[in-house]
């Protein structure tokens, strides 16, 4: 085992023989990046995503009991937007909402519609136009009965830094919309993530991509939306866009990204509480990528499609021995 001691915080690195990742498939579905990703009814499910930018993006849905078997569930859904759209299992429904239409196409568009489904197959429109501008790329979260929507960018390839937010909304039914935060105490980004642990909302890292790119690697906490708390300034992980993230066995977990200084990244960090973080070793690994999904299901932690350079659609899995400590 290597200790690597940084400022502020134990950076732990270590590699054990009996924790891998396993490629359970290479799935049926198109390779792509950028999809929605649930866990419903005991099954993985993605829908959507991004082949390329000078295409509209795809409209198909999947599902898997196991991760290696999947099924076509619609080919085609009634949602555009679906290129960094958000995606949430709420209320034993799947719900989509906001993300980007046409790439860099004429009359491309950001979206505020919010769709949901009972089976994934039949979609219905529960808000034509949320109260919150139209977005991609922001957090969204289910915390204390109600869905949580943070941040996210208005315009994709052609907005500048004005067009990035960092305002927080809450919604019990995905129709009516609550402004919570006009500007949250982090500062306006996307591609970031948001995840929920021990009572508390987690917003980490993200910055913008085009015309202005920057990144970071900071961390956030609050129980109630409103009062932010930063737990770190610099993560030991490197700042990046479009990484993936879960809460798996108590912690958060960081997983590859994207940023401009080093391309993708391939690494996996854990933390029990956004402040103190360590990294996972393992002898298997999926090659480094960015806008993949992570899920946790059947007590393993899932990693999907994503652009590995070239676009992937592989399915890993990895699993914690019942007595893990790190």
């Amino acid at each position: 085992m290597k200790h690597l001691l940084l400022l502020g915080f134990i950076a732990v690195r270590s590699a054990s023989a009996d924790i891998d990742w396993v490629l359970e498939s290479t799935a049926p579905w198109q390779p792509r990046d950028s999809q929605a990703e649930w866990v419903f009814k005991d099954q993985l499910w993605i829908g959507g995503g991004w082949f390329q930018s000078f295409q509209e993006p795809p409209r198909d849905v999947w599902s898997s009991a196991n991760g290696r078997d999947w099924k076509l569930i619609n080919s085609n859904a009634p949602w555009l937007h679906s290129d960094l759209a958000m995606s949430l299992t709420f209320q034993d429904r799947l719900w989509i909402m906001g993300g980007w239409y046409k790439g860099r196409l004429p009359g491309h568009s950001a979206s505020n519609q919010v769709w949901t489904s009972t089976d994934g197959a039949a979609w219905n429109q529960v808000a034509p136009g949320a109260k919150w501008s139209p977005r991609l790329a922001a957090g969204l979260v289910e915390h204390r009965g109600r869905m949580w929507l943070l941040g996210g960018i208005e315009d994709y390839y052609f907005g500048n830094d004005s067009s990035l937010k960092n305002d927080v909304w809450s919604s019990a039914d995905g129709k009516e919309w609550k402004l919570e935060a006009p500007q949250a105490a982090w500062s306006p980004r996307a591609y970031h993530q948001s995840v929920v642990l021990n009572d508390k909302i987690y917003v980490l890292g993200g910055g913008n991509y085009v015309p202005n790119y920057h990144s970071k690697n900071d961390v956030w906490s609050s129980s109630d939306g409103v009062h932010w708390a930063c737990e770190t300034t610099s993560a030991p992980w490197a700042p990046r866009l479009w990484f993936s993230a879960a809460v798996y066995r108590g912690r958060l977990w960081v997983l590859g990204g994207w940023s401009k200084e080093k391309d993708n990244h391939g690494d996996v960090w854990h933390s029990t509480d956004g402040k103190n973080w360590q990294r996972l070793e393992t002898n298997t690994c999926w090659k480094p990528r960015h806008e993949h999904s992570a899920l946790v299901f059947q007590d393993k932690l899932w990693l999907l499609g994503g652009h590995a350079r070239p676009l992937s659609n592989e399915v890993w899995s990895l699993t914690l021995p019942a007595d893990w400590k790190p």
